[in-house]
């Protein structure tokens, strides 16, 4: 690679964070007026009545707070300018866009997983109720912040109209490929202790998943969706045959 070539702020990632940005601002200024853009643009499980296609995308571009968005957006000039450097601006938003999508699909394919599991322990008339009142009136609570206090109800509740936002799906899959093409790369944690990038994948993926399945009712970090922007990730690059020897 030519080092001269190599640009701080390359174009794709310069209108990403001005892209996220505006969303964010938007999404807080329309807030005081009454319109709830997560509602709109947040992605939805299917069954919700607030589900809509573009969601797959829109979702990407949106943030639930300025630090969710400074640190997502931090994440993805750090790693993402050093791929978009390499590849050029066409292929890492190619990449960028389909690890977001592949993330969004396998969280949705997860939560589906959790519904139907969820459901077996449900008698079927009191299942049909359930879902009932969580599609005519369970949305309008979760865009309030709230949920029902029944248990069951607000688990049920939670699965189906719960939005997930964030650039985090697409960002990790840019980290499962600054791991594999640039494994020896040191990374210092905190700023402070190094760790090289091939390790710091691996790391960080392993805990995604035991969060993930660990499924705290307390948190509500969309574990599946970072490890659905790495698998999505993995197989991007497989199909592109790429390997860190392409670049050097």
């Amino acid at each position: 690679m030519n080092i001269s070539s190599f640009r701080e702020l390359p174009d794709v990632i310069k209108n990403i964070l001005i892209i996220n940005c505006l969303f964010y601002l938007a999404t807080i200024t329309l807030e005081s007026q009454g319109i709830n853009l997560t509602k709109i643009l947040g992605l939805h499980q299917f069954q919700s009545p607030n589900f809509r296609p573009h969601q797959l995308i829109t979702h990407m571009f949106m943030h639930g707070s300025f630090a969710h968005l400074f640190w997502n957006m931090f994440a993805v000039w750090m790693f993402g300018k050093v791929l978009e450097n390499v590849w050029g601006g066409k292929r890492f938003l190619k990449f960028y866009i389909i690890t977001g999508l592949g993330a969004a699909l396998i969280y949705m394919g997860y939560i589906q997983f959790q519904i139907n599991v969820f459901s077996k322990n449900i008698d079927p008339s009191l299942l049909q109720e359930l879902l009932y009142v969580v599609k005519n009136q369970g949305a309008d609570i979760i865009s309030q912040g709230q949920n029902y206090d029944n248990r069951i109800l607000g688990k049920m509740n939670g699965l189906i109209n719960a939005p997930m936002v964030g650039a985090s799906g697409a960002l990790f899959g840019i980290l499962l490929a600054f791991g594999l093409l640039f494994p020896n790369t040191l990374l210092y944690i905190y700023f402070a202790i190094p760790i090289k990038a091939k390790y710091f994948v691996m790391i960080y993926g392993a805990m995604e998943l035991f969060l993930g399945l660990r499924n705290h009712p307390s948190d509500n970090i969309a574990h599946f969706a970072h490890l659905g922007g790495m698998i999505a990730g993995f197989i991007i690059l497989k199909y592109w045959k790429q390997d860190r020897n392409t670049f050097y």
